[in-house]
């Protein structure tokens, strides 16, 4: 099963750039006119360039393997798609409050334009760079209607980026593997690139949960991360695998 979800992964990848296109499948915000409730599922099996691909497989590869020979192919592949949905809804939860804050700061701007209220809603909410010059013409002449007017175009651009950006990837139901890796086998060392010593797959888990918690409550402008997809995973991962405990130790 890990080698097909390998083959299917990288034949997508290949195929959404040349065949169809990928925003069509990726996971939208549901109050989106893109969104399409499909896409709570395609999305897992997208990726975003060659880089996203080769963390996400690679990761498979090596923790994947274990795991289906301990479950089985039916019930991996069924653990795979659960934690990446998940994921997905998690993401989906968190992202509505996080644009419904968007919002509200975009509306507040529109109906009282400042300067610096201009400045604080970009530098929060666009990571591409606007133009600074405009800015500083802005806060010199603060009364000018046609920088208010540039002013309110900008950040209303900025929202609708913001609300209609696609998710896509497997890394929700990669990190449940990752999970399900440290609750089933906690005590196998790792040894990874980055790290010149071995560590247990509790450690590891633990300390990678911990930095997407952090990363994921102290989002920075131009993290296109999904943190919370990844804590997603993890979560739904942790209560499959108690609930498959809980019910495989009822039958023996």
């Amino acid at each position: 099963m890990v080698r097909n979800l390998l083959i299917i992964n990288v034949v997508v990848f290949i195929l959404q750039g040349n065949v169809f296109n990928y925003r069509q499948f990726a996971l939208h915000h549901f109050g989106s006119d893109y969104f399409q409730p499909i896409q709570l599922f395609t999305h897992m099996f997208l990726h975003g360039g060659w880089a996203h691909l080769f963390s996400n497989m690679f990761s498979l590869f090596i923790f994947g393997p274990l795991l289906e020979r301990f479950w089985g192919s039916q019930r991996f592949l069924a653990f795979y798609l659960i934690t990446g949905l998940g994921a997905s809804m998690l993401y989906s939860g968190v992202r509505a409050y996080e644009l419904h804050g968007i919002e509200q700061e975009a509306v507040q701007y529109i109906e009282s334009p400042t300067p610096t209220g201009f400045y604080n809603f970009m530098e929060s909410h666009y990571a591409g760079g606007y133009e600074k010059r405009f800015a500083i013409e802005y806060q010199r002449n603060p009364d000018n209607e046609g920088y208010i007017t540039e002013s309110k175009k900008a950040v209303t651009a900025v929202f609708n980026q913001a609300f209609n950006m696609p998710m896509l990837g497997a890394s929700g139901a990669v990190f449940g593997i990752l999970m399900a890796f440290g609750m089933l086998f906690p005590n196998l060392e790792l040894f990874l690139l980055f790290l010149p010593v071995p560590i247990k797959a509790k450690y590891f888990v633990l300390l990678y949960g911990g930095y997407e918690l952090y990363a994921g409550f102290n989002r920075v402008p131009g993290d296109n991360v999904a943190h919370f997809a990844h804590l997603g995973g993890m979560l739904f991962a942790y209560i499959l695998i108690k609930m498959w405990q809980r019910n495989d130790y009822q039958d023996t």
